[in-house]
């Protein structure tokens, strides 16, 4: 049965975009300051500026394939509908009560469908069930892989940020004269007492015990609840204003403290990665837009949440890249000191947000796994084998590094172009023939149709992802061959 907005909660506008910041604001942001610092600030004011726009556009790429999706939907029920009935009509006559039972609106649909009729928002279409109805059975295939080896990056980032994060913590080694020493090797002690463990074996060790206490619920149909989402909200919301407002005091209490470069070539792969990866939102659009009550004001609603992201993300980056002469990776252990409240809140922030996360994204992962082979096995070896597939290499990719920077640089470049530029476009590109072809109506008639209707900006997008996809590339061979000479 579909899942119309009639059988869903709804909520207001407001409600939805809270919804959606909240998603967009996550571990990316974490990472922000410091590849700003490496990249030079104004280098990362002027691409986070253009990502940002760039998202924005492929975020109504996606609201109106959503929109056509229902289009199409309803039309294919109406047309069986109607093939139903012509055949009981050639077996039976047709009765008046059987003519009172059929819809008014579907008969009218029938001879005279308008945008208004039939590109609406009504039924929750996730972008798996879009693939099915537009792509080709490779197109499906190839979908498929790019979520999952972006869920794959986003699960190998969570538990190396929970680890890592509870390493900095407990090891000894990392406090210098009341502070945190960011620089210390992950080949160093933990403890000065008990230089026989490294910090690395520490990180391990959390790591496997992240997945003993974490990784059960993998196997089971996880789902955020209402007080969960209101939980991480609150703890989201709060740490990034601490973050914010303790680097603001810094800079007026003792003045700029960081000098980052201007612009420097060798850290924008991981500038790019990281905005990419922060500005994602797409796989999520179907279930946070369609329960919305007023869509009326959708994209400009939209808008103004892109607007407010991008001056938060740039408020954190340019407080911090300036309060502090060395950024962590994660953001949020350059404030931790033993003894403070605050700074032991901000450095477990990711453990007490992404714990919850994980399960959540690893059923996601599972469930996409499922779908790409829906005849994988007898049903108790499919309930062992796709959770273990799910949650087993992106640990194992955590287990060999501690390194955010890489993690969020790859997933965001790969995966995270695939899944917020190539996949959006080629759907909506997709959408409009077929909704052209089917219902002879074009989807920039309707009110969901982008703002952005010509071809050229869908090749604009895809010309994008190249190109941004091939210079990082070119960029990392160069560094790596620079290390091995």
């Amino acid at each position: 049965m579909p899942i119309s907005a009639q059988t869903e909660q709804k909520y207001s506008t407001w409600t939805g975009l809270v919804y959606i910041f909240n998603l967009i604001v996550g571990t990316g942001a974490l990472t922000l300051p410091s590849v700003f610092s490496r990249a030079g600030w104004a280098a990362g004011v002027g691409l986070i500026l253009v990502l940002a726009f760039m998202s924005f556009l492929t975020v109504t790429f996606v609201v109106e394939s959503i929109a056509a999706a229902n289009a199409l939907l309803k039309w294919k029920r109406i047309q069986e509908r109607k093939s139903s009935d012509d055949h009981t009509n050639e077996h039976n006559d047709t009765t008046e009560d059987a003519e009172e039972d059929d819809p008014l609106v579907e008969q009218e649909n029938l001879v005279n469908p308008t945008p208004l009729n039939f590109f609406c928002i009504e039924e929750k279409v996730e972008l798996g069930q879009m693939a099915v109805l537009f792509f080709s059975r490779w197109g499906q295939i190839l979908f498929y892989l790019c979520i999952i080896i972006y869920l794959y990056g986003d699960l190998a980032i969570y538990a190396a940020a929970i680890s890592k994060s509870m390493t900095d913590v407990v090891c000894s080694l990392n406090i210098v004269n009341g502070t945190m020493n960011t620089t210390v090797p992950d080949s160093a002690p933990c403890w000065l007492d008990n230089p026989k463990y490294s910090r690395m074996d520490v990180y391990r060790a959390f790591l496997g015990l992240f997945l003993l206490l974490v990784g059960p619920f993998t196997f089971f149909n996880v789902q955020k609840t209402k007080y969960l989402q209101m939980f991480t909200s609150v703890m989201r919301w709060s740490a990034f204003s601490l973050m914010i407002s303790i680097a603001s005091a810094v800079l007026i209490k003792d003045g700029v403290q960081g000098h980052p470069p201007l612009a420097t070539l060798s850290g924008l792969p991981a500038l790019f990665g990281a905005c990419v990866y922060s500005f994602m939102c797409h796989h999520s659009l179907p279930g946070l837009i369609t329960p919305i009550k007023d869509k009326n004001r959708l994209y400009s609603s939209l808008l103004a949440d892109y607007l407010l992201v991008v001056s938060f993300y740039l408020l954190l980056a340019l407080t911090g890249v300036f309060a502090f002469n060395h950024l962590e990776d994660l953001y949020t252990l350059v404030f931790w000191q033993p003894g403070h409240a605050t700074g032991y809140f901000l450095a477990l922030f990711p453990v007490l947000t992404l714990s919850t996360s994980f399960p959540v994204v690893a059923v996601t992962l599972r469930s996409n796994m499922e779908a790409l082979a829906p005849s994988c096995g007898p049903w108790w070896l499919r309930r062992g084998f796709f959770p273990l597939l799910a949650i087993l290499p992106p640990l194992a990719v955590a287990f060999t590094t501690t390194d955010l920077s890489i993690l969020v640089g790859v997933t965001g470049t790969y995966a995270g172009a695939g899944v917020q530029y190539v996949i959006p476009a080629i759907l909506v590109w997709c959408a409009r023939r077929q909704s052209k072809s089917a219902l002879r109506l074009s989807s920039n008639e309707c009110r969901f149709g982008s703002p952005f209707i010509g071809a050229g900006w869908v090749g604009l997008v895809l010309l994008w992802a190249l190109a941004a996809v091939v210079l990082v590339t070119f960029n990392t061979i160069e560094k790596l061959e620079g290390k091995i000479n």
